[in-house]
């Protein structure tokens, strides 16, 4: 062994490791820092910690002392050594202060907090090939998936990903009838029902709990009757018709999902569409061997797979299935038609259209 050992990969690779070790121990100091609002005072100016304490409402300031020298070393915020001041970039408060901008992660960081808490459960599945039932898994995780994906639902649902359907736009101008299915907190229903005030809405999802967080993000919109939201798994929705299906991050989800394929055709309109928005992936996994998919991977391991074999069938696609798999599922449902209609780093587009 030491006669093939290679110093300098192992110096190397040990240098990777302390990264992400370094990584993985921002998350609690990193979500303290959003909690208490340290991020957002900051972006508001720099700060020496005694200002930033005071600023931040009188929080103790040895303790946000070390806080700031360890989002410094992080490279989360910036440190002044000649005026032991912090700062925040405008390129780092998109990331940690502006929710509405396409990179905003406080909900990564509370994801990530859902899965270590949740890893009792799941190496129990790994022990005996079962599921953890979502919503079951730790904390809010349905609470911090939802604050995860409503960056990106933010800034490419009416902006890229609707547009990109062949003549969906102009449709839901006019009034269509739209299902959101697997809508979770309902964050992706509310914006299309914002962006196309003609058209219906309903929001679709088998976990009761989300449902009761959509119907109170849409209290007092004054959306009356146009937007609704069902608990229903997908395959039990009985009304028919739609023009538009959308599916936002929750088909590989699923623990049927070519069942699920199969009943969206039946309530899909005959000239309907269905819009697939799934994780960005290759067909094989060594295209997935990237930051992305590294991110999607354990993610997958942790929320998606044991989700999936929870459910009925327990097909556990993952959230790295890949177009090739996904078109596949979609076409045995019924779906003569299938194509990416657009991407982008994080996602892709992909709409289903019937015979």
């Amino acid at each position: 062994m030491a006669d093939t050992l290679n110093e300098e990969k192992l110096h190397a690779f040990v240098g990777k490791m302390l990264g992400d070790l370094g990584g993985a121990m921002s998350v609690p100091t990193a979500r303290i820092g959003f909690r208490l609002g340290l991020f957002d005072e900051l972006a508001k100016g720099a700060a020496s910690a005694g200002e930033l304490a005071e600023r931040a409402g009188n929080l103790h300031e040895r303790y946000v002392r070390e806080w700031a020298l360890a989002q410094a070393a992080n490279g989360y915020i910036d440190y002044d050594a000649a005026t032991d001041r912090f700062s925040l970039s405008p390129e780092q408060a998109m990331v940690f202060v502006d929710p509405d901008s396409p990179v905003y992660l406080a909900g990564a960081f509370e994801m990530v907090a859902a899965t270590i808490e949740a890893e009792p459960k799941v190496e129990q599945c790994f022990r005996k090939g079962t599921g953890v039932r979502w919503g079951d898994h730790a904390g809010c995780l349905f609470c911090a998936t939802g604050a995860f994906f409503r960056p990106g639902y933010v800034n490419h649902i009416v902006q890229d990903w609707i547009p990109a359907l062949d003549g969906m736009e102009a449709r839901l101008k006019e009034g269509a009838k739209v299902a959101d299915v697997g809508c979770g907190v309902g964050f992706s229903t509310l914006l299309m029902a914002d962006a196309y005030p003609d058209s219906e809405f309903v929001g679709y999802d088998f976990h009761g709990p989300s449902i009761e967080e959509a119907r109170r993000h849409a209290e007092g919109h004054g959306y009356g009757e146009r937007v609704r939201f069902e608990v229903a798994t997908a395959k039990d929705i009985a009304e028919e018709d739609f023009d538009l299906i959308t599916m936002y991050d929750c088909l590989h989800d699923m623990g049927d999902p070519r069942g699920c394929a199969s009943h969206m055709r039946r309530i899909l309109a005959k000239d309907g569409v269905w819009m697939i928005v799934e994780p960005m992936a290759g067909d094989t996994p060594a295209d997935n061997m990237n930051p992305v998919g590294r991110l999607y991977y354990n993610a997958s391991t942790m929320i998606c797979v044991p989700t999936s074999l929870d459910q009925e069938v327990g097909e556990g696609l993952g959230a790295q299935a890949g177009e090739t798999k996904l078109s596949q599922v979609i076409r045995e449902g019924g779906f003569s038609e299938v194509r990416r209609a657009t991407e982008g780093p994080f996602n892709m587009v992909l709409e289903a259209r019937g015979a």
